[in-house]
């Protein structure tokens, strides 16, 4: 991978899913003055299992998308190649999952009802986007190979 593509998968990566797992949830915490919850040691150790587990998987996506798309997670910079190892061998979604992976954590260990309802509406945005946009894009870029994959590949879980 070239460094100029580093630095590129680096600046997308803080600018979306940065911004939608960073940004808007510290957002919420400050807006809505969640304090700190006393939550279960069992409660965090989940929350905090279930972010991390999210933030290696968005960024070993993150990282496929690099060394073997020769690309970005951004629409702006897509994959001049079709991902399918890893993860995309089981979801076509997983760095989806990774972002949502992490917004869990934050609500699980935040224990908060806006925290909550945001992941939701994250998710619900994710999957229209996906359906209605993404889909249709990597047919037409990836034509034959992206129709079998999708043919092989369930979109989530």
């Amino acid at each position: 991978m070239s460094f100029f593509l580093f630095l590129k998968n680096l600046f997308f990566t803080l600018l979306q899913p940065g911004i939608v797992a960073g940004v808007v949830p510290y957002f919420f915490i400050k807006k809505f003055k969640i304090t700190y919850p006393e939550n279960s040691f069992a409660q965090n150790a989940l929350a905090i299992a279930v972010g991390l587990a999210g933030l290696i998987l968005m960024l070993d996506c993150i990282r496929r998308f690099a060394s073997e798309g020769k690309g970005t997670l951004s629409p702006a910079d897509p994959t001049r190649q079709l991902v399918v190892t890893g993860l995309y061998r089981r979801t076509r979604n997983p760095m989806y999952l990774g972002v949502m992976g992490i917004l869990v954590g934050e609500a699980l260990f935040w224990n908060n009802k806006w925290l909550w309802l945001y992941a939701g509406i994250i998710f619900l945005l994710f999957h229209c986007f996906i359906i209605f946009r993404e889909e249709a894009r990597l047919l037409r870029d990836f034509g034959e190979a992206y129709g079998e994959y999708r043919k092989n590949v369930r979109r989530w879980l």
